[in-house]
């Protein structure tokens, strides 16, 4: 089942009340420097979830960017109207986890071989890409890209593209955090729509 038929399901008789507020991110230390970084890689809930794991990542925010409407909302850009993919913005303490180190991350939970689609979620809402902040970042993923050219596991070309960030717009509540508050939920659509078993395919055991 397609994430887009598992909402509908799952929306179709709740009342929008059943969903809690999404918790504040937590704040850094005034401090200490944060970065940010975005990236599409299909789902956001899926993209939220592996880059929450990563030590360093202070906060994950799920939303829309890449796209020509003003604060789209997720009907709009699921139908493809707004030219906008699903991305997660990510809070990172640079002293504890580097822009590469997130670059590798984002690569290897992906399938950088399809174009607008990750697993079962098809469209263009769901390509791959890596938003950059700065011309640093866009050197970093262009060198990591050249990179994964050279040392890929498998034969596909790549696809994934690396694009200027542009307006970011936070997704609806009930999307962020999604895998905490839908545990069961998130298992089950992560399950049938295939992700772990083709990336395992594509890169060999997690490690």
């Amino acid at each position: 089942m397609t994430r887009a038929g598992l909402l509908a399901l799952l929306l179709a008789g709740l009342a929008a009340a059943a969903f809690a507020q999404a918790p504040a991110p937590t704040p850094a230390p005034a401090s200490t420097p944060t970065a940010v970084a975005t990236f599409a890689g299909g789902c956001f809930w899926c993209v939220e979830a592996d880059f929450d794991k990563l030590p360093g990542v202070l906060s994950t925010t799920s939303g829309y960017t890449g796209g020509t409407v003003v604060n789209p909302s997720y009907e709009q850009v699921s139908a493809q109207r707004t030219g906008h993919a699903e991305v997660v913005r990510i809070v990172f303490d640079p002293a504890k986890v580097s822009y590469d180190t997130l670059l590798g991350k984002f690569w290897r939970s992906i399938d950088p071989t399809t174009k607008d689609r990750q697993f079962c979620d098809s469209g263009s809402p769901y390509r791959t890409a890596i938003f950059t902040h700065d011309a640093a970042q866009a050197a970093a993923a262009k060198a990591s890209l050249a990179a994964l050219e050279k040392s890929k596991p498998f034969k596909e070309p790549i696809v994934t593209t690396i694009e200027p960030a542009g307006a970011f717009y936070p997704a609806e509540d009930y999307h962020q955090d999604y895998y905490r508050k839908n545990p069961v939920r998130y298992a089950y659509y992560r399950a049938s729509c295939g992700r772990d078993a083709r990336l395992q395919q594509l890169w060999g055991a997690a490690k």
